[in-house]
């Protein structure tokens, strides 16, 4: 029964990975998962091993959930470019309040002072991303093999693993930051191995590494984190917009995907601050005294 139940919920997350802006992390600590998948990412192989029953139908459905929501998500861009867009968004800004009050102070209702620089300065790069980067280049899709953006397609799969495993943040998203969003769907739509073989390489490369730089960071330095996801959420809007609501009654709809989008990201953020500020609090109470 356990079995089937983690396939269920492993496929459930394997849908959320395709989607920018909702946060895998965060839906895996709503399932209760969360620390059992972070503490079994790690190179001790008997570790991994002695943790198969566990991690192992997550996998088989995470994958089954990535394939179905790949070729769904493929169809309805072609299709609904626009609202797909302003969906997007919505759940992005839906995140905003519940990511900026893991910036917050023990004490207090405001940010500590450098998660606030931190988060500037993610907005500034958002920014310069959106200035310098072509039109077309958010929109572009590889469908062949190229040793030129090999590296690249590497590094866009780690920077994705990296930051699936942050609570908070989709790896999806950063994947449209570097610009590899529609290349990696479409690759996995496609089953496009040879594209999909460097992604995998990457992401495989950044779980390893990036699961102990997030505790690391994540215990050392949670507020500052958090404030430099905020940046990264709230700049990326620039990349995504697609220009307007559309025509007719595209424009309600556009908007109606914008508001679902925004509700349901915020309603996961809502679950995901009230398990943070649990685990907070008692090291607040440890600080005071």
């Amino acid at each position: 029964m356990e079995i089937a139940g983690l396939s269920v919920i492993g496929f459930i997350l394997g849908m959320v990975t395709i989607i920018p802006g909702l946060s895998v992390a965060t839906l895996a600590i709503a399932f209760n998962v969360y620390d059992r998948l972070i503490n079994v990412i790690t190179p001790d192989v008997k570790k991994i091993l002695a943790a198969r029953l566990f991690w192992l139908p997550m996998v088989i459905g995470g994958i089954a959930g990535i394939i179905f929501a790949s070729k769904a998500v493929t169809i309805l861009l072609e299709n609904y470019h626009v609202p797909v867009y302003w969906f997007f968004i919505g759940i992005i800004s839906g995140s905003v309040p519940g990511i900026y009050s893991m910036t917050r102070r023990p004490d207090s209702a405001l940010p500590s002072f450098m998660s606030m620089i931190c988060c500037v300065l993610a907005v500034i790069v958002m920014v310069i991303i959106a200035v310098y980067q072509p039109d077309e280049s958010v929109n572009v899709v590889h469908t062949e093999f190229s040793w030129q953006f090999f590296g690249m397609l590497v590094l866009a799969g780690a920077l994705a693993a990296i930051a699936m495993i942050i609570p908070g943040i989709s790896g999806a998203f950063m994947l449209l930051i570097t610009g590899y969003y529609y290349t990696a769907l479409q690759a996995v739509s496609d089953f496009n191995i040879s594209l999909m073989s460097p992604i995998i390489l990457g992401a495989i490369f950044g779980l390893l590494s990036g699961a102990a730089l997030v505790r690391l960071l994540l215990s050392k330095a949670p507020s500052q984190t958090y404030g430099a996801v905020l940046g990264l959420a709230a700049g990326s809007v620039l990349i995504l917009y697609p220009g307007g609501f559309g025509e007719g009654y595209w424009i309600f709809i556009s908007a109606a995907c914008l508001l679902f989008g925004f509700a349901v990201s915020f309603l996961m953020g809502r679950k995901k601050t009230a398990s943070y500020e649990q685990t907070k609090q008692p090291r607040s109470e440890e600080q005071r005294e």
